[in-house]
C-alpha cells in the first residue's frame, strides 16, 4: 500500500510541473540593443499614467511558482495618427511586490528578489545599485487581428537587451492602452543568475527556472 502510494504521489507531482510547464508563456525574441526609434514632427506626446500602469511578473521553481508586480516611475510616448512611434518608461524596482504570498513570507521574498538582506543583495535585481530599469521602443510593426509586434531596448542591472512580443494597442479619447500578452525573457541575460542551472552546476533540484513571465500593462494620456 505504501508503495502504491508512492507510485500515485511521484505521479501527481510530475503531472504538476508537466502543467506548470505547459502554462508557460511565448519567449519574447531576444537580440543586442538597437537604435531607439524617433518620432514624426507631427507626432503627439502621450504622458503615461503611473497609477493606471504596472507590470504583472511571474517566476517559476520545479514544483511551485510566484507572482507579483512592479510599479512605473515615469514615462512619455510619442504618438502619429493613433499610431505609436517611440517612447519610453521607466520601471521602479524598488516596488517589486509579491502577490501570492502574506506575511513573513511575502516580506522575506520581496526583500531577497530587491537585494536588500545583507549578503544576498546581488542574488536577484539588487535595487539598491540599480534601483530603475527602463524599456526604450525601437520599433513596431502591425499584426493580423489588431496585434501590434512591439519591439525595444529592456535596459535592467546594467545591461542591456532588445526584446521582441505582442501587444494589444488601443485608444479611447485621449487615453493610450498597451497591453501585451504574457511572455517571458530569460533573467540570466541580465545578469539576474541566481539559482540558475545554466550558470552554477551543483543545484541539483535547487533550481529556480531562467524564464520569467511579464505582462506589461501601460496606459498614457494626450499631454
Amino acid at each position: 500500500m505504501r508503495e502504491v502510494s508512492r507510485t500515485i504521489f511521484k505521479t501527481l507531482m510530475v503531472a504538476f510541473v508537466l502543467t506548470s510547464c505547459q502554462e508557460k508563456a511565448d519567449k519574447a525574441k531576444t537580440s543586442e540593443a538597437e537604435a531607439a526609434a524617433v518620432s514624426e514632427s507631427t507626432s503627439v506626446e502621450y504622458v503615461v499614467d503611473v497609477s493606471e500602469s504596472n507590470i504583472d511578473w511571474k517566476g517559476f521553481k520545479p514544483t511551485e511558482s510566484h507572482t507579483g508586480t512592479i510599479k512605473l516611475d515615469t514615462g512619455k510616448l510619442m504618438v502619429d495618427d493613433g499610431k505609436l512611434q517611440s517612447g519610453t518608461f521607466v520601471i521602479d524596482m524598488e516596488t517589486i511586490e509579491v502577490t501570492d504570498l502574506e506575511g513573513k513570507s511575502k516580506a522575506n521574498l520581496e526583500s531577497h528578489l530587491k537585494g536588500t538582506v545583507e549578503g544576498k543583495e546581488d542574488h536577484f535585481f539588487d535595487v539598491t545599485n540599480f534601483p530603475e530599469a527602463t524599456f526604450t521602443v525601437t520599433s513596431t510593426e502591425s499584426m493580423a487581428a489588431g496585434k501590434t509586434t512591439l519591439s525595444g531596448n529592456l535596459s535592467m542591472k546594467g545591461q542591456k537587451q532588445n526584446i521582441t512580443f505582442p501587444v494589444t494597442i488601443t485608444n479611447e479619447g485621449d487615453m493610450m492602452t498597451i497591453k501585451s500578452e504574457p511572455f517571458t525573457i530569460d533573467r540570466t541575460q541580465w545578469n539576474v543568475n541566481y539559482g540558475s542551472k545554466s550558470v552554477f552546476d551543483d543545484l541539483g533540484d535547487k533550481f529556480i527556472n531562467d524564464e520569467m513571465e511579464l505582462t506589461i500593462l501601460v496606459k498614457a494620456r494626450k499631454a
